[in-house]
């Protein structure tokens, strides 16, 4: 008999690629994923892992199991669901992560909700990018993931996933309050082509949509400086080092000596929920999105 966790295990290294990547992806240590590996691999009487370099790789019997494990696994997921929605409750648990300014401005009256409506359902939150967040939901790491897109830069959701709505985001501009533009009621990107930008890191979904919408308009961006958390941003900004895309969603206050402007040009972001289809069914999974998309509702009310 094939032990459950163990396929699990083997699932996990087959998707992360790495002994390291599976136990972060399984919260567990790497010696730990090497004990059931090992374990498994006296049930099956095979070799499953060989050495890779420095590293492990599947062997033709491993990558053979992992197929079926993942195959078990997606029915085992589906039999939860199945039954939960038999048993018509919201119940259990249910993961949830979202970038940062999303977790800020979604999660508190998100889990106020269902901590009224349904306070048998354990609520895990986690920050991560958009593109962390759909890889997780996609492996299974987290149930549902808040990400988002751009108007000009949409962001690809694999098969297997459903998408909700959840608001529209429009971001003003931030630029010291002495810039010659801190008085206009409304600017065009093309108006900071001279200026240095404060941006997200390298790499992130929005670093690049930045770079994308700027170079599309015949701007070549001066990147002075790189923050993740907005708030950094708009620190930099009000000591007079630049100016930065500032959503809405999730701002909080803004310093002193910071001037938020419109932009005259249409900049969208489009806030989603994410989860995977097989998992449509649970009740926990449906409140969580509902409640997700009242906290949507109210931040759009509230005029972002």
């Amino acid at each position: 008999m094939l032990n459950l966790e163990r396929l699990r295990t083997l699932d996990a290294l087959a998707r992360h690629g790495s002994v390291s990547g599976a136990a972060d992806g399984l919260h567990v240590t790497t010696s730990a994923v090497s004990q059931q590996m090992a374990k498994l691999e006296r049930e099956v009487g095979q070799r499953l892992l060989a050495k890779n370099g420095r590293g492990v790789r599947l062997t033709d019997a491993g990558r053979l199991l992992a197929d079926h494990a993942a195959r078990i696994l997606s029915q085992v997921e589906l039999a939860q669901s199945d039954i939960e929605a038999q048993r018509g409750e919201v119940v259990g648990e249910v993961r949830i992560c979202a970038f940062p300014t999303a977790a800020r401005g979604l999660f508190p009256a998100m889990l106020t909700s269902l901590r009224a409506d349904h306070p048998d359902l354990t609520v895990r939150t986690r920050e991560l990018e958009p593109e962390q967040g759909l890889r997780a939901v996609f492996r299974g790491d987290v149930d549902i993931a808040v990400v988002l897109d751009w108007s000009n830069k949409r962001l690809p959701v694999p098969g297997g996933l459903t998408k909700a709505e959840l608001l529209d985001d429009a971001p003003d501009i931030a630029m010291p309050a002495g810039h010659p533009l801190a008085d206009r009621d409304e600017v065009d990107l093309e108006d900071f082509a001279d200026d240095p930008w404060v941006s997200w890191p390298e790499g992130e979904f929005c670093y690049d949509w930045l770079m994308f919408t700027l170079r599309s308009r015949g701007i070549e961006p001066r990147i002075a400086h790189l923050a993740g958390e907005h708030h950094t941003q708009l620190a930099l900004i009000a000591a007079g080092f630049g100016v930065c895309v500032a959503p809405r969603l999730g701002r909080g206050p803004v310093p002193d000596g910071v001037r938020l402007v419109p932009v005259r040009q249409t900049m969208r972001r489009h806030v989603h929920a994410v989860w995977r289809t097989d998992a449509d069914r649970r009740p926990s999974v449906r409140a969580a999105v509902a409640a997700l998309c009242a906290a949507g509702e109210g931040v759009a009310t509230d005029g972002g």
